[in-house]
């Protein structure tokens, strides 16, 4: 199998990420399988809107494919049509952008028929855009009558086929999505709290899923090692009983097309009782990280719920680090922070029982004694609560225990007026 060889070639606009950005496109242009043997960078207000970088600058790196033997080259950002276009007239080369990679990654890393359709869905999306941005070109065949070419025919063809594979796909992803509202559905009557893990991808959450279910979720070292997103039933050393889900893995400059593909596996997060945000604490861009995770919830309208932010990878942090006050973790955002290694359980009793004193926090404490003659009551406390003590006495059974809202009464005295 050939190895791409390819060139970075990114806009610095100023805010002082360009080099840190590029770092990104180098771990996702390894992961995708190239060889990244050059960089070339160009400072701009904003992206030329033709070719991307200026014409100078295009054949500044024509001389550089030519030294470096690259195949290919990738762009930091979506490319317009009309860029990747005349960017690879220009430099007679394959041209690629940040948006393409990323959907090439997802389309090898998804495993699930959920996840196959999503990623088929979004690389359609992208294709048909770029196709229509061809067209132009093939169809500069003459004019009039008559002169309709062939390549024009091709292109409408080719828009049909594309426009109706991704409607029977939206069909298959709305079966899907109904499963998914059956399923939750289903568990909203059960009583489970649900937990959704959340983070930058490759922070560590499939890592802290495995440890504390036992699981073993695939978990790499590697951006988006995982897509589809899992849930697993766990016990909390309380006795309380979770559904925790790791979700997929955000990241800068999420192409929209994967954001509206996987918009129903993100929304998960939406209907979780408690957001648990992933921090991977040894990145130097870790503060960047944050905000893209947070501005992507925001996107999907994901807020106000409770968030316990780790600071995961606390193992690896430089021992001296805690006498610098100016990187003490912090977030703003989150009810609690905490610092753990998902890899070797630091830090892990703590967060459970920081989970623990959230998720009841929403309950209700009761503490009652139920006739024997009141078994169903007692078996929707043990069905929808969380039970700290069940005690048999003669005069019936002692309850102690943490329960959903709507069932607090069963821990008050019935008012005298109500009993007649």
């Amino acid at each position: 199998m050939t190895v791409e060889k390819v060139i970075l070639v990114g806009i610095d606009t100023g805010d002082g990420d360009i080099d840190r950005s590029l770092d990104e496109l180098a771990e996702l242009a390894v992961t995708a399988g190239a060889e990244v043997v050059g960089r070339s960078t160009q400072a701009r207000e904003y992206p030329h809107p033709g070719t991307y970088i200026g014409k100078g600058k295009v054949e500044e790196l024509e001389i550089l494919i030519d030294a470096l033997n690259a195949t290919g080259i990738i762009c930091d950002d979506e490319l317009s049509p009309a860029q990747m276009k005349n960017l690879e007239d220009m430099l007679n080369i394959k041209v690629m952008d940040r948006t393409m990679l990323i959907l090439d990654i997802f389309a090898g890393r998804a495993t699930s028929n959920e996840g196959k359709i999503q990623v088929e869905l979004a690389q359609l999306r992208y294709s048909l855009t770029r196709l229509a941005g061809h067209g132009t070109a093939m169809s500069r065949l003459g004019g009039g009558i008559g002169t309709r070419g062939p390549g024009e025919t091709k292109l409408e063809t080719d828009k049909r086929r594309i426009r109706s594979r991704i409607s029977n796909l939206k069909e298959e992803l709305r079966d899907v999505i109904r499963h998914r509202e059956v399923t939750r559905s289903k568990r909203e009557k059960e009583g489970l709290p649900v937990v959704a893990i959340v983070g930058y991808t490759n922070a560590g959450k499939s890592t802290l899923l495995n440890k504390i279910s036992g699981s073993d979720v695939l978990s790499e070292d590697k951006l988006f090692a995982t897509l589809d997103p899992t849930t697993r039933n766990v016990v909390l050393p309380s006795g309380m009983e979770i559904l925790l889900t790791d979700t997929v893995g955000f990241i800068n400059k999420l192409p929209h097309h994967l954001i509206d593909a996987f918009k129903s596996t993100l929304e998960e997060a939406k209907y979780a009782d408690v957001i648990v945000h992933v921090v991977d604490s040894v990145n130097p861009g870790r503060d960047m990280q944050t905000d893209i995770v947070y501005s992507t919830l925001d996107s999907l309208k994901i807020s106000g719920k409770p968030v316990i932010t780790l600071f995961n990878k606390c193992d690896r942090e430089d021992k001296g680090r805690p006498d610098d006050a100016s990187l003490i973790h912090r977030d703003s955002r989150a009810e609690r922070v905490l610092d753990i290694s998902a890899l070797t359980g630091q830090g892990i009793d703590e967060f459970l029982d920081a989970l623990t004193d959230i998720l009841r926090a929403s309950k209700a404490h009761i503490d009652i004694v139920l006739s024997y003659n009141e078994g169903s009551i007692l078996q929707r406390i043990r069905t929808k609560g969380e039970i700290i003590k069940e005690e048999y006495l003669s005069e019936g059974v002692h309850i102690e225990a943490y329960v959903p809202r709507e069932l607090a009464y069963l821990g008050k005295e019935p008012d005298k007026e109500e009993e007649y």
